[in-house]
């Protein structure tokens, strides 16, 4: 028996899907998720557009979990990759100085806020999201010397140790002994679900003031902390954006106390709220921004930008193997450039809240749309039982085997959609920000029918 005996191809032939997924599932871990709810394997790609090796095609509204910002294999990011690897750049040089490097770095400073901008510093770290969270974190020990961490409910920052403890899912955090030791977990406004069970403005007056009066609190048992992380929205914690007093009450907050501020963008960054970081929406200027995702145009790139008063670390107090992907470079540049230059933030505000507008509009019709929830691109439906009594806030008991059904529906429909929520009950859309009006309206077709078809089965006869 040869190497690739029973696997291998030529060029244009159809994949055995069937014995794709059973080696995947023979081979692969347990810890697998995506490829659980979507039994499917992608053979091309182009745009929103996704073809299995069954030649079915399915529009996809995962947009790998929100790192490809212009969709797939778009031609300004084929074309950065082709020139890359045709002028014979090097692909790996661990941190040196490179041409793709500066032109990527200079890209990236041109679209920080005002404020940061000018005094902003920039460390490559490891591929992923995660080990720029970790990094961002020693960065802020080591300037200040200190070991705490505050963070939020309903956080997701990574699944590496540092950023598994700012996390805020119990279930993934529960076999890790002592892994939140450091950390102060806060409450996140929420208005749906508020922690304070007021909802709305009140709610998120409640939880400034719950922030700042704990953290003065002599007796409150919080050590001076080494820094506050936070998503602007939150990605996996359902599509739940903070709103923009709140973000600049916990700047003011933590300036006051001299705690320095990281903000996580790895999922909200380049356009996908609606403004190119999601901090703009309030204007407040973080010390730290962690980013990944969208910024290597769907190659694996991870970096922090933080203020230059942080640059405190020795040379060495900080590496990673893979931080010099001079194809994520190069892609990234071509990217960050052609979200600006098309205006594709404000496309995704706008489509956002016509998306966003039609799916609240299905709540009478589709009862189990319990809450309707955004910014931008990045939009969550969260799905409930119609029959049940709504509390204190007029939230209905979550739904998740529902969810789980509207999701396969969803997939036999042709659309990928995915979970997320404090309690997976929460469908997330995070098209491309190339999504055409088209393209838009048959989500929501598909969508809004795969809900129709599971809720009336699921809830039909039951007694009001």
């Amino acid at each position: 028996m040869t190497l690739n005996d029973g696997i291998s191809r030529q060029p244009g032939a159809r994949a055995d899907a069937g014995g794709v997924l059973r080696r995947q599932r023979a081979r692969e871990s347990s810890a697998r998720t995506y490829a659980r709810s979507f039994p499917i394997v992608p053979v091309k790609a182009s745009g929103m557009t996704v073809e299995g090796a069954d030649g079915r095609r399915y529009l996809d509204c995962l947009s790998g979990a929100g790192t490809l910002a212009l969709g797939h294999n778009h031609p300004v990011v084929l074309e950065a990759i082709r020139r890359t690897v045709d002028g014979g750049a090097p692909l790996h040089v661990l941190d040196l100085a490179t041409p793709e490097k500066d032109e990527f770095v200079e890209t990236l400073f041109a679209t920080l806020p005002d404020g940061l901008r000018d005094r902003a510093r920039v460390h490559f770290c490891g591929p992923a999201g995660t080990d720029a969270v970790e990094a961002a974190l020693k960065l802020m020990q080591t300037a200040t010397g200190r070991h705490g961490l505050i963070a939020f409910t309903g956080a997701y920052h990574g699944m590496t140790a540092g950023a598994l403890a700012a996390g805020g899912n119990v279930t993934v955090k529960a076999p890790v002994p002592g892994i939140a030791a450091d950390v102060t977990r806060l409450p996140y406004p929420y208005a749906y679900r508020c922690p304070f069970g007021v909802g709305g403005e009140r709610g998120a007056e409640l939880a400034a003031t719950y922030a700042e009066r704990l953290l003065d609190d002599p007796a409150g048992g919080v050590v001076p902390p080494a820094a506050m992380i936070v998503e602007v929205v939150q990605g996996e914690g359902g599509a739940v954006p903070a709103p923009d007093g709140w973000l600049r009450e916990m700047r003011r907050v933590t300036a006051e106390r001299e705690i320095p501020l990281i903000v996580d963008e790895v999922q909200t960054g380049v356009g996908r709220t609606g403004a190119f970081w999601a901090v703009e929406h309030s204007g407040i200027v973080p010390d730290a921004i962690v980013m990944s995702k969208a910024i290597g145009g769907g190659l694996p790139l991870a970096v922090i930008v933080y203020r230059d008063d942080y640059d405190g670390w020795l040379p060495g107090a900080h590496t990673g193997t893979f931080r010099g992907n001079t194809l994520a470079m190069a892609a990234g540049t071509a990217t960050l450039r052609h979200v600006v230059r098309e205006g594709l933030a404000a496309r995704a505000a706008a489509v956002g809240a016509r998306v966003m507008s039609r799916l609240d509009g299905l709540r009478t019709e589709l009862p189990a749309i319990g809450d309707v929830r955004g910014r931008g691109l990045m939009i969550g439906v969260e799905l409930v039982d119609p029959d049940a009594a709504p509390d204190s806030c007029g939230a209905r008991p979550p739904a998740p085997r529902t969810a789980a059904e509207v999701r396969a529906a969803c997939l036999d429909r042709g659309l990928i959609v995915e979970l997320g929520g404090r309690y997976d009950a929460t469908v997330r859309l995070l098209p491309p920000l190339t999504i055409t009006d088209e393209e838009a309206e048959a989500v929501l077709d598909r969508l809004a029918d795969a809900i129709a078809e599971v809720t009336s089965a699921r809830f039909a006869g039951r007694p009001a």
